[in-house]
């Protein structure tokens, strides 16, 4: 009988974890990946909701096709002509902070998916949030804001320094 420790413990060991990690790749933080590019659905940025109403109402209305437009890539829509005309007079203002990502992953390091209802406006900025039936990241973030948001900010650059940005 063998110990635990011998050399065959050893090698099947290290067979499952390499086994394992290729498994895994596919799911990896797009972090890790070099196709990284903002957080899309099928070219459609926000999922169709307003950039503009986040901050303008302070709730996310669903955008219309007539009122649309296209930057860096994406279609953007919005409720209303006022608020499609405010959009492109300065995007910056209105587009989600790190890429339309969830910002407390970012604050790991990590790209996430969002929900564009779970959102947050801190200092004129959008922040999204990952939320699904047993995690809400903004219920996360909100305690730890303080030290979460320069972490992001960080990861973020970071993250664009690496890709050329």
């Amino acid at each position: 009988m063998r110990a635990l420790g011998g050399p065959v413990f050893g090698l099947r060991a290290l067979a499952g974890i390499l086994v394992g990690a290729a498994l895994l790749l596919p799911l990896a933080p797009a972090s890790l990946r070099a196709d990284v590019k903002p957080n899309l659905d099928q070219g459609l940025a926000l999922e169709g909701y307003d950039a503009v109403s986040y901050q303008d109402g302070g709730k996310p209305a669903k955008g219309l096709a007539q009122f649309s437009c296209t930057l860096k890539g994406a279609t953007w829509r919005f409720a209303t002509a006022a608020h499609l005309a405010a959009f492109q007079k300065d995007p910056a203002r209105w587009e989600p902070a790190f890429g339309g990502w969830c910002a407390y992953a970012m604050s790991r390091g990590e790209l996430v998916e969002v929900d564009p209802l779970d959102f947050k406006v801190v200092k004129g900025r959008l922040l999204l949030f990952y939320r699904s039936l047993f995690v809400d990241t903004l219920a996360k973030w909100n305690p730890q804001e303080a030290d979460l948001l320069p972490k992001a900010d960080a990861s973020w650059a970071r993250l664009n320094q690496a890709l050329g940005r």
